[in-house]
């Protein structure tokens, strides 16, 4: 019985040996493919957007293949602690509460969080002026994070969504009176579109280095040094050779999204 065990054992050592190398070179990326201009799907379904993008330019300066799954943003430190994937990619700030959970790798960009609300509404990112209205925000993002803990108490109504296009269509439909989102996506999703002619941004941007965080980086597993190392040695190259710069220009404009 003993003699079966130990071979048992040994059958899945290998076995989990044989994984690790046929894996070996490959760098699988987890991402909420709902999110332009930082990840989305073009009209053929091929993923896109300056995540996507950065992720290859990564992948190709580490010498990895990149691999793609998908999966709802709240979903994603689940399912990375899960093993279902190696990386969080997905415009994903690295802040204090998901330090608890996760790693992350150096921060690779950093763009503003601001308010979009009806034009004339004389809505401002306070909660004086929210008192009262229904503000839209991402389930499991740092603005619906920042939005509860600034906000909520003050008797603004936070309302969470799955998917950031609901809350576009809720907006245009006079649900919801604001939404609070990374600005790029707001402008390239949404303020850009037909749909948002009668929208914009509203007051400056918001601050909380604690709650909103430090940047974009890659998240990892804890304890997972090796991939983070080089893939901080990676990002160093395609920050320093430009490559981030020109991607966010492509998709961004002309927003400074150089780490601060």
């Amino acid at each position: 019985m003993k003699l079966l065990k130990t071979l048992f054992t040994l059958a899945c050592a290998l076995a989990s040996v044989s994984a690790f190398a046929a894996d070996a070179g490959t760098l699988r990326f987890g991402l909420e493919a709902q999110y332009p201009p930082f990840e989305s799907k073009g009209p053929s379904g091929e993923l896109q957007g300056l995540d996507v993008d950065i992720g290859k330019a990564v992948c190709t300066t580490a010498h990895l293949t990149c691999k793609w799954v998908e999966t709802s943003f709240d979903g994603l430190i689940p399912a990375l602690q899960g093993r279902k994937f190696d990386a969080i990619n997905s415009a994903m700030n690295a802040t204090e509460k998901r330090r608890q959970a996760i790693d992350f790798t150096s921060v690779i960009y950093r763009v503003p969080t601001q308010l979009i609300a009806k034009n004339g509404s004389g809505l401002v990112p306070t909660p004086e002026s929210l008192k009262g209205k229904r503000v839209g925000v991402l389930q499991a993002s740092i603005q619906e994070t920042y939005a509860k803990t600034h906000w909520e108490g003050a008797g603004v109504n936070v309302v969470s969504y799955q998917d950031q296009n609901q809350i576009y269509a809720d907006l245009v439909s006079g649900r919801l009176d604001a939404t609070l989102l990374l600005a790029p996506a707001g402008q390239a999703a949404f303020l850009s579109r037909p749909d948002g002619k009668d929208f914009a941004f509203v007051g400056q941007p918001v601050r909380d280095d604690k709650i909103l965080g430090s940047g974009i980086a890659f998240g990892l597993r804890k304890g997972d040094t090796a991939l983070r190392d080089q893939l901080n040695a990676a990002i160093a190259k395609v920050q320093a050779d430009g490559t981030v710069k020109t991607l966010a220009q492509k998709y961004l404009g002309n927003i400074d999204v150089s780490p601060k």
